[in-house]
C-alpha cells in the first residue's frame, strides 16, 4: 500500500531558523484518545524556537523528550478529519483548536497540515474566531489564564518547591504587566481587566495606543523611564519578560503584593520574606477545559487575539526570523494551505 503523507515542517539537525525545512512526512494516525486534525493555521511560541536550537542552555533533567526528525509548533487551529473509537467528545468536521502535549513535550507537531492530538487538548474553536486567530490563542491564553485566573492543576514547577495560587483580582486590585504587548501580555491586560483590576501596561513607545485600547489604564513606556522607578505599592506584577532581571519589580509592590514572573530568575526567599511579598510561577500546561472557558470570552468580545503578523507554513524560517527581531505586537501565526495529502 502506498504511504500517505503530507507537508510539514520538519528538523532534522538543531540550529538556526535555516534549519526549518518544509519537506513530506507521514500523516500520523490518532491512537486511543486521539483526534487527526487538518491543520488550517499554526501558532509560533518560544518553545518551538527552543526545539529548533535543541535546548542548548537547559539542564538535561529539565529537558522534555523530544527526537529528530521533529515536527515543532504546539498551537493549533483546524477541523477535525478523524478520530480514535474511544473519543466522544469530537466528530469530524468540527472546528477545534489547541495547545498540544505541552509541557510534557516539544513535538506537538503543529507545523503540518495534520496533527494528532488528545481530545483533552481541545476546543471548540469560537465562532466569531477565525483559524488564524485562534491558532495564536492556546499558548499565550492559557498562560495568561493559569498565571492570573486559575493554575487548574497540581503539577509542580520545575522552578520552585512553592505552589503558584493566583491572586484574586478585583476592582480594588492594581496589576503591573510587563511586556504587555506581546502574546501572554496582552492577554493577560484584557483578563485582569476583565476581572475589573486597575492595569498599567509597560512597553515601548510604539505600543501605546494598542495597549490603550484594550483597556490599560495607565502605560509606561519602558524605553523612556524605568517602571520600577515610576510605580509603587502595586498588587501584583505580571512580568511576561522574566528572567534575570524580574527580580527588579520587587520594590514596585506593597507588601502582601505578588510578583509572577513567566521567565523565572533568581530570587532569595529570605529577601521576599522581609518585603512581605510572594513570588510565584508555573509552568503552563495544555488544557482543553480552561481554553473552552477563554473561547466564550472571545466569543462574547470580551477578549481578542492580535496577530503581529501571518506567514505561510512553508515560509517557517521568515516567521522564525521575525520572532528574533522582538518588539511583537500579539501573535506570529503560520498558515497552511489546504492542499490535498500526496499519497
Amino acid at each position: 500500500m502506498p504511504t500517505h503523507t503530507m507537508r510539514a515542517i520538519r528538523l532534522h539537525e538543531f540550529g538556526g531558523p535555516e534549519v526549518l525545512r518544509y519537506e513530506e512526512a507521514p500523516i500520523p494516525q490518532p491512537g486511543p484518545g486521539e483526534v487527526l486534525v487538518r491543520v488550517h493555521a499554526a501558532g509560533v511560541n518560544p518553545p518551538d524556537w527552543y526545539a529548533r536550537e535543541g535546548m542548548p542552555d537547559v539542564p538535561p533533567e529539565l529537558k522534555p523528550p523530544f527526537e529528530l526528525p521533529l515536527i515543532p509548533g504546539t498551537d493549533v487551529s483546524g477541523v477535525v478529519a478523524a478520530a480514535a473509537a474511544d473519543v466522544t467528545g469530537f466528530t469530524a468536521g468540527e472546528e477545534v483548536f489547541g495547545l498540544l502535549r505541552f509541557p510534557t513535550t516539544l513535538q506537538g507537531s503543529a507545523y503540518a497540515q495534520y496533527v494528532t492530538a488528545p481530545a483533552s487538548h481541545l476546543a471548540r474553536k469560537p465562532a466569531a474566531l477565525d483559524h488564524v486567530h485562534a491558532a495564536g490563542l492556546p499558548m499565550a491564553g492559557l498562560t495568561a489564564w493559569q498565571f492570573l485566573i486559575e493554575l487548574g492543576h497540581d503539577h509542580p514547577s520545575p522552578f520552585q518547591a512553592a505552589p503558584h495560587r493566583p491572586m484574586p483580582l478585583d476592582a480594588d486590585t492594581t496589576v503591573l504587566i510587563n511586556g504587555a504587548a506581546g502574546g501572554v501580555g496582552h492577554l493577560a491586560l484584557q483578563l485582569a481587566k476583565w476581572k475589573g483590576a486597575r492595569v498599567i501596561a509597560v512597553a515601548s513607545g510604539a505600543h501605546e495606543r494598542f495597549l490603550r485600547a484594550l483597556g490599560a489604564d495607565e502605560f509606561i513606556d519602558y524605553a523612556k523611564e524605568r517602571p520600577e522607578e515610576a510605580v509603587r505599592d502595586i498588587d501584583l506584577v505580571l512580568d511576561t519578560v522574566g528572567g534575570p532581571r524580574s527580580r527588579r519589580f520587587l520594590r514596585t509592590l506593597k507588601r502582601g503584593g505578588a510578583l509572577y514572573p513567566v521567565y523565572f530568575g533568581d530570587f532569595d526567599d529570605e529577601e521576599n520574606a522581609k518585603l512581605g511579598v510572594t513570588v510565584t510561577a508555573t509552568q503552563v500546561r495544555s488544557n482543553g477545559a480552561q481554553l473552552a472557558e477563554l473561547g466564550h470570552l472571545l466569543d462574547a468580545g470580551t477578549v481578542r487575539v492580535a496577530i503581529d503578523s501571518t506567514f505561510d507554513l512553508a515560509d517557517a524560517r521568515a516567521a522564525h526570523e521575525r520572532a528574533a527581531r522582538g518588539h511583537i505586537q500579539g501573535k506570529i501565526v503560520l498558515t497552511v494551505a489546504q492542499e490535498p495529502a500526496v499519497s
